[in-house]
């Protein structure tokens, strides 16, 4: 954990885990850390890199097309698996979206290839015949501080079942979730966050960003004026239904 007021991000192969314009995840974390004075520094580790765990309070991977996913999630397995497990282990965040939530799992069944997982979640997600599960989606949410909404947009076509204790991000309000059938969505473990929405998520949920600011510095981070960050979640969640 960071002893600085600077806020220090990896991004997990952002040339290939970046669809659905989740580049903005990154944007507000920056934002919302200069708005108060905090440091912001980026890096990114990428196909083949090794994976300096010390170096970051927060990691974050987004989704990416299949053919990229099965290049990450091999590589992801060799060169960054035993590194993420420290880093989790010591308090590090990690905020992981659609394809890269389905990576912190044990392995991910795509049709007759099976892909491996980092085993950071007791999670496995198959890829089943049926629709892709698609649409505006709404959880309930409760990190610390009492229930919350997160609201959101999911298209995914992998369904995730969680193993046995496997907390999950939230409960369904509105939407598929995880599998479409057991109202779970997303998982988390730690600081560490894995979900299926997107669109991109921490615009749309801005008290998100500020709880994994807090959890990667260990601070309390003061209020902002928000009045347009909850416009923008109102929307969302109006989006959903909720």
């Amino acid at each position: 954990m960071s002893t600085a007021a600077t806020l220090r991000v990896c991004a997990l192969y952002p040339d290939l885990m970046n669809i659905y314009a989740d580049r903005g995840n990154i944007a507000v974390l920056r934002a919302r850390c200069e708005w108060r004075g905090i440091g912001f520094e980026l890096a990114a580790s990428g196909l083949g890199e090794p994976l300096e765990e010390a170096a970051h309070d927060l990691f974050y991977i987004g989704g990416g097309q299949d053919r990229d996913q099965v290049a990450v999630a091999r590589d992801m397995v060799a060169t960054k698996r035993d590194a993420i497990h420290r880093a989790v282990d010591r308090g590090a965040a990690l905020l992981a979206v659609c394809g890269g939530y389905q990576l912190l799992g044990t392995s991910y069944a795509l049709g007759e290839e099976e892909l491996p997982g980092i085993g950071l979640v007791d999670l496995r997600t198959v890829r089943e015949d049926g629709p892709r599960l698609i649409g505006n989606c709404a959880i309930e949410a409760d990190l610390g501080g009492g229930s919350r909404i997160l609201a959101g947009f999911e298209n995914h076509g992998g369904r995730t079942h969680l193993g046995p204790g496997v907390e999950p991000l939230g409960q369904v309000l509105r939407g598929h979730g995880n599998n479409g059938a057991d109202g779970t969505e997303g998982a988390r473990v730690a600081n560490a966050f894995g979900t299926y929405l997107h669109g991109p998520l921490l615009p749309k949920n801005a008290w998100l960003a500020d709880h994994l600011i807090e959890l990667a510095l260990g601070i309390e981070l003061a209020p902002l004026d928000d009045r347009l960050e909850d416009a923008a979640h109102q929307s969302a969640r109006r989006a959903a239904g909720v």
